[in-house]
């Protein structure tokens, strides 16, 4: 056992004499590479001498320093490949340089064959270039032991100041790469080789001295940057320090936006300046060969500087709570923009086109100043006929109308059997009727009716008429002074305000004698024949409707607030919501299940909009709960007024596609990628539509 430990003893020992010869030819620029070394001449260097002497341990018995020995053999033999294999890359680093160091007092140039031992290498340098290369290994070989955790305690303060500067030397380019990934393999090899050989030594809490040279790599800021060619062989990058300044340009800039959002003037002041000379240094050249001669001293300075502040710099967490509040920030603003963005969104929506509003002019005109004689329709007597497909639309929009009953007619297969029911108010009556006396329909059908000539329907009746009537109704649209900020401003449009948005609601009073009736919104196109959906059994459901049960913000949390405990005990938050757009309405079960009451019951609880926002979806959401019939959804598809990513094959094949949402088709703001799908629909060689300018 006492041998076996002093043969580890031994063989550590040994292997710290050994660095300097094995080291210093790996880290050093300008030299020839390390020609392939027997096992037996790492042992000779150690033990050999010529007189015979032991000169490691004069007191040792021949046994014991041959027992190290070839424990040392063994170890080196381990580690022969290794730092052989790191050497290789500094051949073809060594064969290209052909230029001494500037300084002509210190440079030496060797000329040693390759296969020449490292201690007659070594033994070429003279003069100064010597002591200075000998100060320089010194000082990086100490950093380096320090990092390996070898040297006194007291120094580790100064290796971990040394370590923080060597990192701040960044890849400049390919080169630089190139050259920082070889440098990179030695020093692993290295690291491996000491630290797995002093493990042995501290493990048998024997302290050694450390050798007295040791070597590493160079990190002098003016050295040259070697590049590596597709052959394999070095050159000078012509830009290297171009690209230095560049870098360190870019760096700079980022420092400078922290050190002055700190307040730190000196260096804010001093990183300026320093900005100034390179920018002045660097000019418009393309080369290293037009930078000044003074440039490596800027260079250095620079690097100074940038590695000072960077030091000087708190920690990661005092940044990570600055952008976080920087993140923060942007974030209230984006919130802001985005409702500001909103707000004109609505009020881009509201606003009718020049076009759009030049065409009921021309409509009322003509419509007044033609004979009386001819502002009736044909085929009145389908109007009332339950066995016909009748239409409900309720629209103020001329142009939007004649697209939903163009489009239904073009698809229908037996158009005859077609009647459609445009209810309008006073302002727009006699431009809708004007349109289809000049566009007449052929066989099928068409009403055209003025709400003002619903006697029935007032105040005393209707409460949602009373409501939007009243003093506080008007203050909530017109007054923004009474509105919450986190308010959604589309609850604010005044299309609320109008009775037409709420008709729907008492179709059985407009239809006394029909059955079913087929509710489309003005904004909805047709593309394939409709007549199916008379014949679907609504197993006595009052409501045929496509379910939105897919898209989350279709659920009856979204419309209805659960807070309130009318509407958290009658209704499931989590509920499937449907569409209205386009829905069948089976008018005889609405009667008998009395729908109208209800839905009067539910508008006078929400008298002051606690119970949801003033709309029509809520409300019908309310009114036939337990009462819809889940239509197929290839009847009805949404999102063409606001789904930038409608997918294009489910639009060609739904039967009905609805435009709900700001961007109608026939406003400026519509998408121009699903506005031929209406487009189509709409003659724009038709008289009207040319003398007001509107064009596809």
């Amino acid at each position: 056992m006492a041998a076996a430990a002093r043969g580890r003893r031994c063989r550590g020992a040994v292997l710290l004499l050994l660095l300097p010869s094995v080291l210093a030819p790996l880290v050093l620029y300008g030299y020839s590479p390390i020609s392939p070394l027997p096992d037996s001449t790492l042992a000779r260097v150690a033990f050999d001498r010529e007189d015979g002497s032991n000169m490691v341990w004069p007191h040792m018995a021949a046994s014991e320093v041959s027992l190290a020995k070839d424990l040392t053999i063994e170890r080196l033999g381990e580690h022969k490949n290794r730092v052989l294999s790191a050497t290789d890359d500094w051949q073809a680093v060594q064969a290209a340089r052909s230029r001494s160091s500037e300084n002509s007092d210190a440079s030496v140039q060797l000329k040693v064959p390759v296969t020449r031992d490292a201690d007659d290498m070594i033994a070429e340098e003279t003069g100064s270039a010597q002591s200075g290369q000998e100060g320089r290994i010194k000082e990086v070989v100490i950093s380096q032991r320090n990092a390996d955790g070898f040297g006194d305690p007291g120094n580790a303060k100064e290796a971990e100041e040394q370590d923080g500067q060597a990192t701040e030397v960044e890849h400049r380019d390919g080169s630089d790469a190139s050259t920082e990934n070889n440098v990179a393999g030695i020093n692993t090899t290295v690291r491996s080789f000491l630290k797995d050989s002093t493990a042995d030594i501290l493990s048998n809490g024997t302290t050694h001295a450390t050798p007295k040279e040791s070597y590493t790599r160079a990190t002098d800021i003016n050295a040259d940057l070697p590049t590596t060619s597709s052959a394999g062989h070095s050159k000078t990058s012509p830009d290297a320090k171009i690209r230095i300044i560049r870098d360190q340009l870019i760096r700079a800039k980022t420092y400078l936006g922290f050190v002055a959002s700190r307040g730190n003037h000196g260096f804010a002041k001093e990183l300026r300046a320093r900005m100034r000379d390179i920018q002045r240094a660097l000019g418009d050249a393309t080369n290293d060969g037009l930078l000044p001669h003074n440039v490596h001293s800027k260079i250095k300075a620079m690097e100074q500087t940038l590695g000072k502040i960077k030091r000087s710099h708190d920690s990661c967490s005092g940044a990570v709570n600055r952008l976080r509040t920087a993140l923060h920030s942007m974030e209230e603003r984006l919130q802001s923009h985005k409702n500001e963005a909103n707000y004109l969104a609505q009020i881009a929506a509201k606003s009718l086109p020049k076009g759009l509003h030049c065409l009921p002019l021309r409509l009322t005109n003509e419509y007044y100043s033609t004979n009386s004689n001819n502002k009736d329709f044909s085929n009145t007597e389908k109007l009332e006929d339950p066995k016909l497909h009748h239409y409900a639309v309720f629209s103020d929009n001329v142009l939007a109308t004649a697209v939903v009953v163009n489009s239904t007619l073009v698809h229908a297969k037996k158009p005859a059997n077609h009647v459609f029911h445009i209810v309008t108010d006073r302002l727009n009556y006699a431009a809708m009727k004007m349109w289809f006396l000049a566009n007449p329909l052929r066989k099928a059908a068409v009403q055209v009716q003025n709400i003002q000539e619903f006697t029935w329907l007032n105040s005393s009746y209707s409460p949602v008429l009373k409501q939007l009537g009243s003093r506080s109704t008007i203050d909530y649209y017109f007054r923004s002074g009474t509105a919450r900020p986190d308010e959604n401003a589309k609850f604010r449009n005044p299309k609320y305000l109008s009775i037409l948005n709420h008709l729907r609601f008492y179709l059985p009073e407009i239809f006394p004698k029909l059955n079913k009736v087929l509710f489309l919104d003005d904004d909805t196109v047709v593309q394939q024949d409709l007549s199916a959906l008379w014949s679907i059994d609504l197993k006595g459901k009052v409501n045929g409707a496509v379910e939105t049960c897919g898209e989350t913000f279709h659920r009856f949390d979204k419309y209805l607030n659960f807070s309130n405990p009318i509407i958290a005990n009658n209704f499931h938050p989590r509920a499937c919501g449907w569409a209205y757009g386009m829905n069948m309405f089976d008018l005889s079960e609405w009667r008998k299940q009395n729908i109208t009451d209800v839905y009067h019951t539910w508008q006078k609880l929400n008298e002051d909009r606690l119970l949801w926002k003033l709309g029509t979806l809520p409300a019908g959401l309310v009114t036939f709960w337990n009462r819809t019939f889940p239509l197929d959804s290839s009847w009805h598809l949404l999102g063409l007024g606001y789904n930038t990513n409608v997918n294009e094959r489910d639009i060609r094949r739904a039967s009905v596609i609805h435009y709900n949402g700001n961007l109608k088709p026939w406003l400026e703001i519509g998408l121009s990628k699903y506005r031929k799908y209406w487009s189509r629909y709409v003659d724009f060689d038709q008289i009207f539509l040319r003398e007001c300018n509107l064009n596809p």
